[in-house]
């Protein structure tokens, strides 16, 4: 994990373990000597609502999901030198002392504005909360209890105008020059033009380190903006409902490169699918003709889903993935143990494997209770008959009690990132 982030990746500390404004004030205080100062106040409205229609779990269930969303979303596209922190309610502070421009900003808060939109499930209903944000840029030698002060009235005036989701501190709505509605356009053009990189994640054998495979992610090398995490550019995909196309060339580039990968063992490949695939309605039939065209063997592919994939059509979903699973694709359930998970995919799915997200390793040494869990989703897997895939795995320590519960592969940082297609080929090379 690259952000600073001042809250715990555990679920069931999420809320609890959030520092409050002192924490993130001190941390603004450090910050000021950079002369880069920016924040944001991320603000859910309707989270009364949400407790009154839910009760006050749901709530609680709902702001650990949306401060997952922001910790991903600070980690992906903020780096190191952004923080994030609780602000009370349903309120968080999103910070950095990068030298970003003021264009720059604004579109990285309504990128995570549409990330934190993103539909959610609550006792089987969905739900969309779309959050407001009060952004302000640092003032030279300013502190950052005046910072924070100087925000929260932002953020109040905020909550009093009807219909605005972005204020600046000076009143302002978009920042001049390019927003995200108009990376739309770029996206079209960069999909023809073969800008949207596609890279890959490897996946190792817990049991004896040799590389098995890789995850295909997406990276968008933007001249304006800079590199767009997948989070972000799916994100713009969906506002101008260009999600299909983009799954499609990304699924379509990776299976050309992957025909190609040189190595003594045949490795295999993981493509995210969306919702917006099956949506189409011939995503099983247009997956097999991409294989055909690819010449990539069916056996080697696994299609990686999660639940919030299945919400939309789960028995549309589920026969495209039989007769996928009728050529030799295999089946993983992505982000398992995360958000509001429901085992009926478990029984109802053709699944292969199931994915643990990183939450569920990152305290695995230190915290029994997370032990635990893990241990028991692992024995469930083999009682299933699934293998399991650890994301997020950063130590040494976190490996070997990965063995010792069982688990099958692994990614994260303790053997790489996501590397270039060239860089992957490399390693399938001397591996």
């Amino acid at each position: 994990m690259t952000g600073t982030l001042l809250f715990s990746g555990d679920d069931r500390d999420v809320l609890t373990g959030l520092p409050g404004l002192d924490s993130a004030a001190k941390w603004l205080d450090g910050a000021g000597d950079t002369g880069f100062v920016q924040a944001m106040m991320v603000s859910l409205q309707r989270l009364p609502a949400v407790n009154l229609a839910y009760g006050m779990a749901g709530g609680d269930r709902v702001l650990v999901e949306v401060a997952r969303r922001l910790r991903d979303f600070v980690a992906d596209e903020l780096g190191p030198q952004a923080v994030a922190a609780r602000a009370g309610g349903g309120a968080f502070l999103v910070a950095s002392r990068a030298a970003l421009s003021r264009e720059r900003w604004q579109w990285l808060a309504e990128a995570l504005g549409r990330a934190i939109a993103r539909p959610l499930v609550v006792d089987g209903e969905r739900l969309s909360l779309a959050p407001r944000m009060a952004l302000l840029r640092g003032r030279p030698g300013e502190g950052g209890a005046a910072l924070l002060d100087r925000l929260d009235q932002v953020s109040g005036d905020l909550q009093r105008r009807s219909g605005r989701r972005v204020l600046w501190a000076d009143g302002s709505h978009p920042a001049r020059g390019r927003s995200a509605a108009s990376l739309e356009g770029d996206l079209l053009g960069a999909l023809h033009r073969d800008e949207i990189m596609v890279l890959f994640q490897p996946q190792f054998s817990v049991a004896s380190g040799a590389l098995a495979g890789a995850e295909a992610l997406a990276r968008w090398e933007h001249p304006g903006f800079g590199r767009i995490s997948a989070e972000t550019l799916f994100a713009v995909a969906d506002r101008g409902d260009h999600v299909a196309q983009l799954s499609r060339h990304i699924g379509m580039r990776a299976l050309a490169m992957a025909a190609a990968w040189p190595g003594k063992a045949p490795l295999r490949l993981s493509l995210n699918v969306t919702a917006e695939d099956f949506a189409v309605g011939d995503f099983a039939a247009s997956l097999k003709a991409a294989l055909e065209v690819s010449g990539f063997p069916a056996e080697r592919l696994t299609i990686e889903i999660t639940e919030q994939t299945l919400i939309t059509d789960f028995e549309a979903c589920a026969a495209a993935l039989r007769e996928l699973a009728a050529l030799g694709v295999s089946v993983a359930l992505d982000d398992f143990g995360t958000g509001f998970s429901n085992f009926r995919a478990l029984k109802a799915l053709p699944l292969n494997a199931l994915k643990l997200d990183q939450s569920l390793v990152c305290d695995i040494e230190h915290d029994p209770r997370d032990r635990a869990i893990l241990a028991a989703m692992t024995a469930m897997a083999r009682a299933l008959g699934l293998k399991v895939i650890a994301e997020g795995v950063e130590t040494a320590g976190q490996l070997a009690i990965l063995q010792a519960e069982g688990c099958d592969l692994f990614q994260g940082f303790l053997r790489a990132g996501p590397i270039a297609a060239a860089d992957f080929a490399a390693l399938a090379a001397g591996d």
